[in-house]
């Protein structure tokens, strides 16, 4: 049994999709978010540096490392699951 995620009736478009929007949208999130809160400070660029509010700062913080970080954390542990649950499937299987 070759585990493989075309085997779960998911079409090949929607996985290639998917990888697109992440490479497409995720480093236009951070761009986007880089440019609109980029000053210079006594001479010095400074990313993040302007917010109207705590707030703000917090949301951006938060989604940053949201995106970052625990979404890829989470995918990771979910496909990871995934692989040992056929690897102990297949073991079963041959044993």
């Amino acid at each position: 049994m070759i585990f493989c995620v075309f085997q779960l009736n998911v079409k090949k478009q929607y996985v290639f999709g998917a990888i697109a929007f992440i490479w497409i949208v995720f480093p236009a999130l951070e761009t986007t978010f880089a440019a609109a809160t980029t000053d210079i400070i006594h001479g010095t660029c400074m990313r993040f540096a302007v917010y109207e509010t705590y707030a703000m700062k917090k949301t951006t913080g938060f989604f940053t490392v949201f995106v970052s970080y625990l979404l890829p954390l989470l995918v990771m542990i979910f496909c990871y699951a995934r692989i040992i649950r056929a690897l102990r499937a297949k073991v079963i299987l041959s044993s």
